[in-house]
């Protein structure tokens, strides 16, 4: 099974840390070269030099503000008008505050739908051109199981997720005749600071402590366990490479099982 990626690039949002970061190792490890996109740019350069090392290569990292999509397209656009094709584009951000949608104000479905939907949409229209004349195009998302079951508590995210996967599906439609393929990634309950985060706004919400906030999510998870960053980055490697060339337009729940439908 092909799964080397040398010779390829790789563009890696929210790169610096938690799924993204795990992301970016693992495709560095595959052998490819990686750009890095976030806004932090003394993350970025930490990470750049781990990175070296990894793959021995001069890896590059583009710094930019989700919040603002016309900068984000502007810096890729740039970084690609220089000779520089992108052959995997990983769309990864960190996901909207929690909450009940009943309290959600208009401005954080805005804000939601302008770092998720209008970023990734500019970044695969910037990147499009390069995978088409190179003959090798992946683009994958990481969104949620909430667009196969929504999640409580989670209103703006359930809502702007949904509108992502069916924006990934279109796309893959559309880019098929030229062999690129269009995947989401479903990460279930992931350690990282999302997952703390989450754990204790419901503690404090409900006046429970964390350790038995934590005791429910595993209870819904047949495997008892929350995953790993590392373990959502396998499926996205695996996906970014040529033996996944026949699959498209499709969602891959990793979530230890906990999603109710399959």
């Amino acid at each position: 099974m092909e799964l080397n990626l040398a010779g390829r690039t790789a563009l890696v949002c929210g790169s610096t840390q938690g799924i993204g970061q795990a992301c970016a190792k693992q495709l560095a490890e595959m052998g490819a070269h990686i750009v890095l996109l976030a806004r932090n740019e003394n993350a970025l350069k930490q990470e750049k030099e781990e990175l070296d090392r990894i793959n021995k290569l001069n890896n590059n990292y583009l710094v930019a503000d989700f919040n603002d999509y016309k900068e984000v397209e502007q810096v890729v656009k740039r970084f690609v008008a220089d000779l520089n094709p992108i052959h995997i584009l990983v769309n990864n951000n960190g996901g909207p505050p929690a909450g009940l949608i009943t309290e959600a104000n208009p401005e954080a479905f805005q804000s939601a739908f302008t770092q998720h939907l209008l970023c990734n949409h500019v970044l695969a229209q910037s990147v499009l051109e390069g995978m088409i004349k190179t003959d090798y195009g992946r683009i994958i998302n990481i969104i949620s199981t909430s667009v196969k079951q929504p999640l409580p508590g989670l209103g703006v995210s359930n809502t702007i997720r949904a509108a992502v996967a069916n924006w990934s599906k279109t796309l893959a439609n559309e880019v098929g005749k030229y062999g690129i393929t269009v995947n989401n990634v479903l990460p279930g309950a992931t350690l990282t600071g999302r997952l703390s985060q989450i754990i204790n706004n419901k503690a404090a919400k409900f006046n429970k402590t964390t350790q038995s906030v934590e005791e429910e999510m595993l209870q819904e998870i047949p495997l008892k366990r929350f995953a790993k960053p590392e373990e959502i980055a396998n499926a996205v490697a695996f996906l970014a490479s040529p033996a996944a060339a026949y699959i498209s337009g499709i969602n891959i729940p990793v979530d230890g099982g906990r999603t109710a439908s399959l």
